[in-house]
């Protein structure tokens, strides 16, 4: 009939694309808030890695490795906007240590998107206060964090999802089957040694024009994809081995869940 549905009014709060502010509002669903607005205002505001001074790429990398995230890019920019918040808090207490520009240096990251990111992310908060959504203590960094934050990831980017098909990191993107690589940023290719791609990843965004590469890449299980994403979503996807493999393991979700419970 042309209304919004409730979740899409308030999704249009949001300063946010609207797959983002629907990650934002699940995050409350999944006591995730406090990481997710975190994610939100680096994912809006510039990109915060700058390319260092070509005598200080290997001693950059080495600081930079030690922000990676193992579970993917998203986590990774959380790590990477903590880390500047604390270094803010001590310039902050030491007005003549110029720490927080030291730190950005040192780590090739623009000082500038990191201070947009922590405008937006208040911006952001004001806006749940105002519309009374629920906010949730931070966790980050425990395991039942992470998987919070993958699902509410997935339900707002569920149509952003990419499968590694050879076991090499090409991936073919669910919606139109095209094969895309991981960017030479992502943290699964800068730590040491390199990982083995995931088999599944959600992305961000994609840039065919530029380098055929997925951008902000991280894993994600693909049975959290079948349980998440709407009804519509995978009998809507083109025909492809990811989809059949997707319908096979929703019909074992669904088979597990019709079994009936065994007494005590």
């Amino acid at each position: 009939d042309g209304n919004l549905s409730e979740v899409g009014i308030i999704m249009s709060e949001f300063p946010l694309d609207p797959q983002l502010a629907k990650a934002l509002i699940a995050s409350c669903e999944f006591d995730c808030v406090e990481e997710m607005v975190s994610l939100a205002a680096m994912l809006t505001a510039s990109p915060c890695f700058v390319p260092p001074s070509a005598h200080l790429e290997e001693a950059v990398a080495l600081r930079r490795r030690a922000l990676l995230h193992p579970d993917g890019d998203h986590f990774t920019l959380i790590n990477v906007f903590n880390a500047f918040q604390q270094r803010e808090c001590w310039g902050a207490a030491c007005p003549g240590d110029n720490g927080d520009e030291g730190w950005c240096r040192k780590h090739a990251v623009s000082g500038d998107a990191l201070r947009l990111a922590g405008v937006v992310r208040a911006e952001l908060l004001e806006v749940m206060q105002r519309i009374e959504l629920p906010v949730s203590p931070p966790a980050f960094g425990t395991d039942a964090n992470v998987l919070n934050i993958q699902r509410a990831l997935i339900s707002g980017y569920f149509l952003k999802v990419a499968r590694d098909i050879d076991g090499s990191g090409n991936y073919v993107m669910l919606t139109h089957k095209h094969v895309a690589h991981l960017p030479p940023t992502c943290c699964y290719l800068l730590r040491k040694p390199p990982r083995r791609p995931p088999p599944w990843v959600l992305y961000h965004e994609f840039t065919i024009s530029q380098d055929n590469c997925l951008r902000v890449v991280s894993e994600i299980q693909p049975q959290m994809l079948v349980e998440l994403a709407p009804q519509y979503y995978l009998s809507n996807l083109p025909p492809s081995e990811s989809r059949d493999l997707l319908m096979e393991l929703r019909d074992k979700v669904a088979a597990a869940e019709d079994m009936p419970a065994v007494p005590e």
